[in-house]
């Protein structure tokens, strides 16, 4: 039993170190878009959030290759494949002389971060399903969640020291470190009788198997939904705190308070799935979202979409804690009904999702204007659009209706 949990420790902080590589990509860089933006010369600021924004173009390029690719060969030589386009991306961005070429840097990390990000998914559902799947993903969250915790705080010692470049020799250290400890200890979970010729129309029919899962598609589409209103969030999180509030010191600490919550509610969701079940967690996790959203509301009318910053974060921790709550149980109930194509089906689910939410995080972002109302506006908007799809499209509504 000993040898059993060491086993599942060591498997859990490995997919935990393995998924931080892309919040790690993210969140060290918000402390440096300002200064980002003053280097390159951009017109407004708000455009340096492409740095953040091209990655995720990226992760859903490389997600649709990686999920596929897996079931035919196994999870392990994708994995390598993209650990080396992380690499030679993150070499870009280190020598990029416009930030033109920083862009494509970014594009090439987000492609090559795709393989461990999304092929993490497939090695869980390899092993487990069900409530123990969502179980275990909430474990996992909550341990690398601590890398975004961190994350900000490494970016802004970083750049208080040392140009802002260097943050991405410290992604080169995070790559090679974990791309060793996967090559090393992980076994191949997908056997060769498992495994699934890469065609066209094996593509073809993975994508149907999807579209006839109308619960996979549904609680996709709103994985996608709560992933934009995030993204969206951290777009403008260094213009609202760093710009409208003036915290550029207490930046980390801020952005800290927000993680932390994400990370307590994965801790709270690991114990609460296995009594209530993913459904109901998702469906009060968003109502949660909408009745915090709707009272925060009246106090942005109250103060002109400006609200003392101590009001803001009273909003924004509770408002994380039900965004954990949705993270872990979103992404299980979506993948529940596709164990026939792990794989691919990951690569669809979260292909689907990040490209719902690229538009919905860069509208935004780019709507900033130095007030609290695009990222409140854009909660309220996902929390009801979220329970208007479950209420007319999840299966299950449909039938207790």
């Amino acid at each position: 039993m000993n040898k059993a949990n060491t086993e599942t420790k060591a498997f859990i902080l490995l997919l935990a170190g393995m998924m931080s590589l892309v919040a790690l990509s993210v969140d060290a860089m918000l402390p440096a878009l300002v200064t980002i933006a003053n280097d390159f010369d951009l017109a407004q600021t708000a455009q340096a959030q492409w740095t953040i924004t091209s990655l995720f173009i990226g992760l859903s390029i490389g997600q649709l290759i990686y999920g596929p690719w897996s079931d035919a060969v196994g999870r392990k030589p994708p994995i390598y494949w993209g650990y080396s386009l992380f690499i030679v991306g993150t070499l870009i961005c280190v020598f990029s002389e416009s930030f033109s070429w920083l862009i494509a840097g970014r594009v090439l990390q987000g492609m090559g971060a795709a393989a461990p990000r999304i092929i993490t998914m497939a090695l869980v559902r390899d092993k487990l399903k069900g409530a123990e799947m969502a179980r275990i993903m909430s474990v996992v969250f909550s341990v690398f969640i601590v890398v975004p915790i961190l994350a900000p705080a490494i970016g802004q010692l970083i750049i208080s020291v040392a140009h802002w470049r260097w943050i991405f020799g410290m992604l080169l250290i995070m790559a090679v470190s974990t791309g060793f400890w996967f090559w090393r200890y992980q076994e191949e979970t997908l056997q060769e009788e498992q495994r699934r010729p890469l065609t066209v129309k094996s593509f073809i029919e993975g994508l149907r198997f999807l579209l006839a899962e109308k619960a996979a598609l549904v609680y996709t589409v709103i994985s996608g939904l709560v992933f934009g209103s995030f993204l969206g969030y951290l777009n403008s999180a260094p213009l609202v705190f760093i710009q409208l509030y003036d915290q550029q010191d207490n930046f980390a600490l801020l952005f800290a308070a927000a993680a932390c919550a994400v990370g307590v509610a994965s801790l709270v969701n690991g114990r609460m799935v296995l009594k209530m079940g993913m459904r109901k967690m998702i469906i009060y996790a968003l109502l949660g979202l909408v009745v915090l959203t709707s009272l925060f509301c009246v106090v942005l009318l109250a103060s002109n979409g400006v609200p003392h910053l101590l009001m803001l974060m009273l909003y924004l921790v509770p408002a994380f804690f039900c965004i954990g709550i949705l993270f872990g149980n979103l992404n299980s109930l979506a993948m529940e009904p596709l164990g026939a194509i792990a794989g691919m089906g990951s690569a669809f689910v979260a292909c689907l999702s990040t490209l719902i939410a690229i538009p919905i995080g860069s509208l935004i972002g780019l709507s900033f204007n130095d007030t609290c109302y695009p990222i409140v506006l854009g909660f309220m908007f996902v929390g009801l659009g979220s329970l208007t799809l479950i209420k007319v499209f999840d299966p299950l509504e449909q039938t207790k209706a």
